[in-house]
C-alpha cells in the first residue's frame, strides 16, 4: 500500500500516520506481458474517464519497412533487450526483437500501453 512520497517512518523510527487511502487513479496494476498467440485485448478506465486500450496476445504487427507500412504476422520473439526471459516466453515489449515473413523487425510501440505492435524493419 504505497505509492511514491513521504516515507512512513519518522527519523525516531516510528510511523507516520497515513493522511488518506489511495485514490482510484493512484492504484497500480500488474504489468501486460503481451505475448505472440490470438488477439486478446483488455480495456481500462483510465484517471478522466478516458480508455486505455493494452494488447494482451496478438499475431499480427504493423511491420514499417523505410516509406511503405504494411500488417504482418509476428512469428516468434528472437530477442527482448527487457529480460531475457521474455524471448523464450515470447512476451513483446518495447524494443523488442520479433520474426516476421518480411524479416526481422523492433518492436517501437509499447502493446501494453498503446494497444498496437508497431515494428521497424532491422538490417540483418
Amino acid at each position: 500500500m504505497k505509492w511514491q512520497g513521504r516515507s512512513t517512518r519518522k527519523k525516531t523510527g516510528g510511523h507516520r500516520k497515513r493522511g488518506r487511502k489511495k485514490r482510484k487513479h493512484e492504484l497500480g496494476d500488474e504489468p501486460t506481458e503481451t505475448q505472440v498467440g490470438d488477439k486478446k485485448y483488455k480495456t481500462v478506465v483510465v484517471r478522466g474517464g478516458k480508455k486505455k486500450t493494452s494488447v494482451l496476445k496478438t499475431n499480427e504487427a504493423n511491420f514499417i519497412d523505410g516509406g511503405n507500412t504494411n500488417r504482418v504476422e509476428i512469428e516468434n520473439v528472437i530477442e527482448n533487450g527487457a529480460n531475457p526471459n521474455y524471448a523464450r516466453r515470447d512476451i513483446i515489449t518495447k524494443g523488442a526483437i520479433i520474426e516476421t515473413p518480411e524479416g526481422r523487425a523492433r518492436v517501437v510501440s509499447r502493446p501494453g500501453q498503446d494497444g498496437v505492435v508497431n515494428a521497424v524493419a532491422v538490417e540483418e
